[in-house]
């Protein structure tokens, strides 16, 4: 499972022409869904992400994670973080996972953040939508997230 998380001031999520989430200062994370993943790593990167320390402390130094400064989490499928780049010119999709797991651990992964930070603290984008993403990246601050259901890799 991959996530790309930026921190924002703001982010949301435009499908048809309607807005159907928005946060404010948070984070904005694309995620990638493997075909090794499973609930184990929907939890593994639920507790990574919310725990990540990328907002500033007193000093300014990246030292707060998003449980420690109250802020928002919009959650986006990105089919295309699943794609294996390492070759050639064209993206290929083999270790994605297929659409109906992709989205069930998707809406795992979303509820298993809203039980954590609060369901009035966490958006999410529309499973096979063509969406729009709209974002104003804070920094910028932006991190690959990586965590798998193989053994030895995360």
């Amino acid at each position: 499972m991959k996530g790309l998380i930026q921190r924002v001031t703001h982010a949301s999520v435009t499908v048809d022409n309607e807005v159907i989430s928005e946060i404010g200062s948070g984070l904005l994370l694309l995620l990638g869904v493997e075909k090794s993943d499973d609930s184990s790593t929907v939890r593994e990167l639920c507790r990574k992400l919310l725990a990540y320390r990328v907002f500033p402390d007193d000093q300014g130094r990246m030292n707060r994670s998003l449980f420690d400064m109250g802020g928002s989490l919009l959650v986006v499928p990105q089919f295309t973080l699943a794609a294996d780049t390492r070759s050639g010119s064209r993206p290929g999709f083999s270790v994605a996972a297929r659409p109906e797991s992709a989205e069930a651990l998707f809406h795992e992964f979303v509820a298993s953040c809203e039980s954590q930070l609060g369901a009035d603290r966490v958006g999410q984008g529309q499973f096979g939508a063509d969406m729009k993403v709209a974002l104003v990246n804070d920094g910028p601050v932006t991190f690959l997230l990586e965590v798998s259901g193989v053994p030895g890799r995360s």
